[in-house]
């Protein structure tokens, strides 16, 4: 084996070091801490995967309108618990016109960022009912929001939904749901991390099953309109976002501002109530809130007692950028659209040099091309496969984190390596292929 970019005795010393065991079962975050101890003290310049984090400047739009705001005095007062009522309006215009639903500005309420929605909604929806215990999780997903789950002290169950796809999605999960025990269901759409989408089908099956067993559906939409394989990005013109809203009563959306926005460092985004459960009543609430009433309970009980309210600025600026979307003067696929490209590219490179795509169609069709995609190498467990890339100066974080029954693969972002580490990524990959022949392998 050839010398590579970075030693194993150098990896090892700072793994040790870190106190981190094992890659594959470490958080996005740790491994975010293990590179950057990698590069400083290597010199090396990684190319990295782990984290997703957009990879493009933030529109102008947004930042304007955040300084006026500034401006303006409002870093002086506290904010609203329900948001401003011009963020309240134009995220409800946005949605009749990119997911053809209709849902009143009042169940439209900002947060920090779709990471503090999700648990907000954990802490209402899987404590309406004293005799449900918790989330099912589609996997796989976002490994966080386990992690929420388990701070609360909430149960949760999950399946893999790669093998059930289709019709296949209707048994497996009222196999969950008959059991009475589910409050919530959860889901990224398109999927972090393997980037496959639901049909409407699919969502047809989630939200009619929701209704039957009366569960409240979860619909994670932080890459809003990024399945480039349709152009979802025309104000008030079918095709329109795919949403079990379409399906279902009860649900909630998280709406990210973070990756189709590219405004992730102001952590903003959109919790979404659908009209019906913002006015349902759930009496079991009255054990943790004033009020039995589910959208008052999450206003006031939960967001209240997570943050007192979103910066004012930062509210300003998603107004302005949802305003100018739903004006048509601002077009967000263009911008994110690189994300696809780079994603046909970096695919190449690996499946060029003996990698597989992991999860690689949807039912039927190649997945799409975007945000991420996910790796294996043959005769490589995950443990393995990431310890190795690392010494060619390559970071990923393992599926096994995802709730993924596909261990030995890897999830990839593309955002974050830029087309002139290209000639980098490709230099590495040969000779990791070439250090790692698969023909001299069981």
């Amino acid at each position: 084996m050839n010398g590579t970019p970075v030693s194993r005795e150098i990896v090892e010393s700072v793994l040790s070091r870190l106190e981190i065991s094992s890659v594959m079962r470490s958080s996005i975050r740790e491994v975010v801490k293990l590179v950057n101890n990698l590069e400083r003290e290597t010199g090396l310049r990684f190319i990295r995967m782990e984290m997703g984090v957009p990879g493009l400047k933030a529109p102008q739009i947004g930042i304007e309108a955040e300084k006026k705001a500034l401006d303006s005095g409002l870093a002086s007062v506290y904010p609203n618990i329900e948001g401003l009522r011009e963020l309240k309006d134009e995220t409800s215009r946005f949605l009749k016109l990119f997911l053809d639903i209709d849902i009143s500005p009042q169940g439209c309420v900002p947060t920090i960022g779709s990471m503090m929605g999700g648990i907000a909604s954990f802490l209402v929806v899987n404590r309406n009912d004293a005799t449900r215990e918790g989330t099912l999780f589609i996997d796989p997903g976002f490994p966080v929001q386990k992690q929420q789950v388990r701070i609360l002290g909430q149960e949760f169950r999950s399946f893999d939904v790669y093998n059930y796809r289709g019709e296949k999605l209707r048994d497996k999960l009222e196999s969950y749901l008959e059991t009475g025990k589910v409050s919530s269901i959860l889901y990224s759409n398109p999927n972090n991390p393997s980037w496959i989408c639901f049909t409407e089908e699919e969502l047809q099956i989630i939200g009619t099953l929701a209704k039957k067993y009366d569960v409240v559906v979860i619909e994670d939409l932080a890459y809003f309109g990024m399945d480039f394989r349709q152009d979802y990005s025309q104000p008030g013109v079918p095709p329109y976002q795919p949403s079990v809203a379409k399906y279902c009563d009860d649900y909630i959306m998280l709406i990210s501002s973070s990756k189709a926005f590219s405004y992730a460092g102001q952590r903003i985004g959109m919790l979404v109530m659908s009209d019906h459960l913002y006015n349902r009543r759930y009496p079991d609430l009255l054990r943790y809130y004033n009020s039995d009433r589910f959208g008052h309970s999450m206003i006031f009980g939960a967001l209240y007692a997570l943050s007192a309210g979103v910066p004012q600025s930062v509210q300003a600026a998603l107004t302005a950028l949802f305003r100018a979307i739903n004006n048509r003067e601002y077009n967000y696929r263009e911008d994110v659209l690189e994300y696809g490209r780079k994603a046909v590219i970096m695919k190449k490179l690996f499946t060029d040099n003996g990698f597989t795509i992991v999860y690689d169609t949807d039912i039927d069709t190649p997945v799409a091309d975007g945000f991420y995609f996910t790796v294996s190498y043959p005769g490589m467990d995950g443990e393995t496969l990431l310890r190795e890339l690392l010494c060619y100066g390559i970071s990923a974080i393992s599926l096994a984190i995802t709730g993924s029954d596909r261990t030995e693969g890897i999830r990839a972002c593309v955002s974050m390596v830029p087309r002139d580490l290209f000639d980098d990524l490709e230099k590495r990959l040969r000779q990791f292929e070439s250090d790692h022949p698969v023909s001299n392998r069981n």
